[in-house]
């Protein structure tokens, strides 16, 4: 027999398994099913996964929300393109935008507190990941994301945008301030 002529014997699953071979594949499988097992445990043990609701938005009407915050808690402009940083009391919603090539506005959270983020693009899909903790949430167009969070340090922490959004995207950068 050659490599050239096919197999006298087509029906290759019907001869009998070695029984190191089977051993190899009753552990194989044992080990995906603790691997399984371990992704859904992480999951709800962990506290490594965020837990986001997301619903199906209007850009235009999102916009229309996110302006009237930053209208109603404005405390500041920063930056050059004078970006408003706000401020907004415990428990309320706060909102972000992302689209070409910036996050906006800036926000400033009280250590401790509780805030639902509000998270939609306005043209293409973007990342949110915030450093220098391990948050990372794709942020895509026409949907609104909704984090629960309670900064538990204070600091300024960078927003960067980890999914490849166009020429500008090394220069999509945000802030967020805990205090």
């Amino acid at each position: 027999m050659t490599a050239i002529l096919p197999p006298s014997e087509r029906l290759w699953w019907k001869h009998p398994m070695d029984r190191q071979e089977t051993l190899w594949i009753a552990i194989a499988f044992v080990w995906c099913m603790i691997m399984f097992a371990m992704m859904v445990g992480w999951h709800f043990f962990g506290k490594q996964n965020l837990s986001t609701e997301t619903y199906k938005v209007d850009p235009a009407k999102y916009a229309e929300r996110a302006e009237a915050f930053v209208a109603k808690y404005t405390v500041r402009k920063e930056t050059d393109q004078e970006i408003p940083v706000v401020s907004a009391p415990e428990g309320s919603d706060v909102y972000m935008i992302g689209r070409l090539w910036n996050w906006w506005p800036i926000l400033e959270l009280e250590k401790g507190k509780t805030y639902k983020l509000h998270l939609t693009s306005m043209d293409y899909n973007h990342g949110f990941s915030l450093q220098p903790t391990n948050i990372n949430i794709q942020v895509v167009p026409g949907y609104e994301h909704v984090i629960k969070i309670t900064p538990n340090e204070s600091g300024t922490f960078s927003i960067v945008c980890n999914e490849y959004c166009g020429i500008g995207h090394h220069e999509m950068v945000g802030r967020l301030y805990v205090k």
